[in-house]
């Protein structure tokens, strides 16, 4: 009976979503893309910072968390002055994971996600005065694979509407090393077959593309995560240290994977991540 009622929130509060006033990316869109939006909540114009921060659930690009990673993120950042944005990418989905049907191509795979991640910062950027928003402190927030595509959305975006800061959150980072590739997140990516292609995955490996143009980036993991290992986030300081980008790489020894947001996921140290947030992205701009 606990179980069901948890499930039975957890579907409500993924439902609170369409309460809001959710926005369709792809208006004309079929099919996958008909379903891609962005979820605004606007920071009171009291306390309005002027920062926006898309964020980006996570969920091995198979599914999404749409609530700690979701909801209770965008509240915590709206809480406290920051416009938030929550963006439902296009993932493989679940059935498309178990089942395996996209042995056949069917089903969504990258760079469907990247292309959702571009949208969005497009539209935050073209309606950034009507949230009041400083289209120079605009920036993505994502947790494990949507810290993958937080780092994505600049490191492969060709157009002028890039992040100005990053904040990938306990991040899947590294595609192609063996002993740390996140294999679901990866398999969720590139599809059934793709993901043996080493080239590909070389591509999308994030440590291996970092320049010296990347804008600052807030990196938190913690040495106790089981799902995706600590040192995919130890690969990406460690690129960032190399070219010289200003981040700050915060790494607890507890807190697991899968916290998000939350008031009581994790531990108490690995919920610092929000005050440490906050006094780092205060002190940029």
């Amino acid at each position: 009976m606990t179980r069901f009622y948890a499930i039975l929130i957890t579907l409500i509060a993924i439902t609170d979503i369409w309460a809001e006033n959710v926005i369709r990316l792809y208006p004309d869109g079929k099919g996958e893309k008909a379903k891609v939006t962005l979820t605004p909540y606007p920071a009171d114009s009291a306390n309005n910072t002027g920062i926006a921060v898309i964020v980006c659930p996570g969920g091995s690009y198979s599914w999404l968390d749409m609530k700690i990673e979701g909801i209770e993120t965008a509240q915590w950042l709206q809480s406290n002055g920051i416009n938030a944005y929550i963006l439902r990418y296009r993932v493989a989905n679940v059935s498309a994971y178990i089942l395996g049907y996209r042995v056949f191509g069917i089903g969504n795979k990258y760079p469907d996600m990247l292309l959702d991640a571009k949208a969005a910062l497009k539209y935050v950027y073209d309606h950034s005065t009507d949230y009041n928003i400083n289209t120079n402190t605009i920036g993505v927030m994502g947790f494990s694979a949507g810290g993958h595509l937080t780092m994505s959305s600049y490191i492969y975006n060709d157009t002028p509407y890039k992040p100005t800061f990053l904040c990938p959150i306990y991040p899947v980072v590294t595609m192609s090393d063996k002993n740390y590739t996140h294999k679901r997140s990866r398999r969720g990516a590139l599809g059934v077959w793709r993901q043996y292609n080493k080239t590909l995955r070389d591509s999308l490996s994030i440590e291996q593309h970092i320049d010296a143009d990347c804008p600052p980036v807030f990196l938190v993991n913690c040495k106790d995560d089981k799902i995706v290992k600590y040192q995919n986030s130890v690969l990406l300081d460690s690129a960032l240290t190399a070219n010289n980008i200003n981040h700050k790489y915060i790494q607890y020894n507890t807190g697991g994977h899968g916290f998000g947001a939350s008031d009581t996921k994790g531990t108490d140290e690995s919920r610092m991540w929000k005050k440490e947030f906050l006094e780092w992205v205060g002190s940029i701009y």
